[in-house]
């Protein structure tokens, strides 16, 4: 079996616990999206995951974010302009009946733990921050968008577990957190994002994600985000069907997709 053939099992019965997890739970397959966690990828993985169609990528340090969008994002504009000149060839068929092109053949996702050092380099790259957990990371992503004139969508970061060792804020402090956000030109909150215990039972993550989602639900209702705090990340390769069950809209899977 080869590496691209053994990389395309692996994503469709990954696709395919997801299909499934968000049907348990009331759901489409396509309200959940799937972030590719690239942080054990080789390059030429990342390029077989775009070339399948994949478009959500995740990292979790900011400098290996920088150094892998330089290079797949370049790849993948490759590919698209590849497929237009393809498309211009076909003159015998209809537009209208070829598939519709995206904005970004690619959308980062930072989920690793921001230092405010750092957020410079990364802001411009990706499409949402999953890990906003205090207010002095959110007003530098502020002044960042403010010299950039761009604007910079992110989930709190919520610590449901706990434990010492996870990033996030305090439950209690989360909305608050998410007040002060709101309050940002630049920095627009979508939502939440939590990390369960490592276990070996991934039935232990439920209560975790049960509560961020009682969380979410409880912020959503305030009228936040005017209508567009509506995303909850929750779930990682070990306990991801769990998230889902339990209300997360996204996921970060890694070495169930790129583990040798």
């Amino acid at each position: 079996m080869t590496e691209v053939a053994t990389l395309q099992e692996r994503y469709a019965e990954v696709t395919g616990r997801v299909a499934d997890a968000a049907q348990r739970s009331g759901r489409r397959p396509e309200d959940v999206i799937l972030v590719a966690v690239t942080k054990y990828a080789e390059p030429d993985q990342i390029k077989t995951l775009v070339e399948m169609g994949h478009r959500h990528l995740g990292e979790s340090q900011a400098q290996q974010l920088e150094q892998r969008a330089a290079i797949i994002d370049e790849y993948a504009q490759r590919l698209r302009l590849l497929e237009r000149t393809r498309r211009s060839n076909i003159a015998e068929i209809d537009p209208s009946l070829l598939p519709a092109e995206t904005d970004d053949p690619v959308r980062w996702h930072m989920i690793g733990h921001l230092q405010r050092n750092k957020a410079k380099k990364i802001a411009p790259l990706v499409r949402l921050v999953h890990s906003v957990d205090s207010l002095r990371l959110a007003e530098e992503l502020q002044q960042i968008g403010l010299k950039r004139d761009i604007d910079i969508e992110v989930l709190v970061q919520v610590d449901c577990s706990g434990e010492e060792t996870k990033y996030g804020c305090p439950l209690p402090a989360a909305f608050p957190l998410a007040e002060q956000i709101e309050s940002m030109a630049h920095v627009h909150v979508r939502g939440l994002m939590a990390m369960a215990p490592h276990t070996d039972n991934p039935e232990d993550a439920r209560p975790v994600f049960a509560r961020c989602r009682e969380l979410f639900d409880e912020i959503k209702t305030t009228g936040i985000g005017e209508g567009r705090f509506n995303l909850l990340s929750m779930g990682m390769t070990a306990d991801y069907e769990i998230g889902i069950e339990e209300g997360a809209n996204i996921v970060r899977v890694g070495s169930a997709l790129f583990a040798s």
